[in-house]
């Protein structure tokens, strides 16, 4: 799978999170911190061992739109 950095919002800063990628496979994939809260944990359902969920804000998602 290759990425294509689509960008990052303003809350972002210089370095790190939160970001989003298009996929070759057309999907995307989002950088994000991991979620560690137990009670946010207990309430996913069928979380696969190979998984893992992040966090990131609504208007890292509408980055996407322009990917369309």
């Amino acid at each position: 799978m290759r990425l294509t950095y689509l960008g990052k919002t303003s809350d972002s800063g210089k370095n790190g999170c939160p970001a989003l990628y298009a996929t070759d496979r057309g999907t995307f994939v989002v950088q994000g911190k991991i979620v560690t809260d137990p009670d946010a944990l207990a309430d996913l359902r069928d979380l696969a061992p190979d998984e893992t969920i992040v966090e990131v804000p609504a208007d890292v998602l509408q980055l996407g739109d322009s990917a369309r």
